[in-house]
């Protein structure tokens, strides 16, 4: 079994039932699912092709291709055209990944001092935007063409920001102190 389950369920919820004075355990905030996106605008089959099996490797979840819905003069898009993809993450996979990027992939971050205390939307979610894709251990530096970033959605049963910020440093995700 995953250690980020153990933890949520030995450690997270019984924190989070005193710190937000919640008494049934269903109502406690968890995070329902991750969502990993890597956006390229217009790519070539070869570029898609090394994007979708670096996610994949990444995840541990083949990669959906995401195209796109309008044709768009100024940006070259015409409808239709590959211009990114994408890894919806639940369940064990999900915890999964969230163990590799809070202790294998954010502390490979060069001059790493925490995360954006910013990223959350108003209904609880979180989402944060990495650089590069090489911080992660399961991708090789040597056999990849280019550097391409990533956003990283986390979504959660919260009903405000503070509470998936609590729920999310509870998890062990290094905020800033900003």
């Amino acid at each position: 079994m995953s250690t980020m389950i153990e933890k949520y369920r030995d450690e997270v919820v019984p924190a989070l039932k005193e710190k937000l004075a919640l008494t049934n355990g269903l109502t406690v905030p968890r995070v329902t699912k991750v969502v990993v996106n890597m956006g390229m605008g217009c790519a070539d089959k070869d570029t898609l092709k090394q994007v979708t099996e670096e996610l994949a490797a990444i995840t541990g979840q083949l990669a959906l291709v995401t195209k796109a819905r309008k044709s768009i003069s100024n940006f070259k898009l015409r409808e239709g055209m590959s211009i990114g993809a994408k890894v919806t993450l639940r369940h064990k996979r999900m915890y999964d990944f969230l163990d590799r990027l809070i202790n294998a992939a954010l502390p490979r971050i060069r001059d790493f001092r925490g995360v954006s205390a910013t990223g959350f939307d108003g209904q609880g979610n979180y989402t944060l935007g990495l650089k590069e894709q090489m911080i992660f251990p399961e991708i090789d530096p040597n056999h990849t063409g280019a550097v391409q970033g990533m956003n990283i959605t986390i979504v959660t049963t919260a009903k405000n920001a503070n509470d998936s910020r609590e729920l999310l440093s509870l998890m062990g995700m290094p905020f800033a102190n900003n």
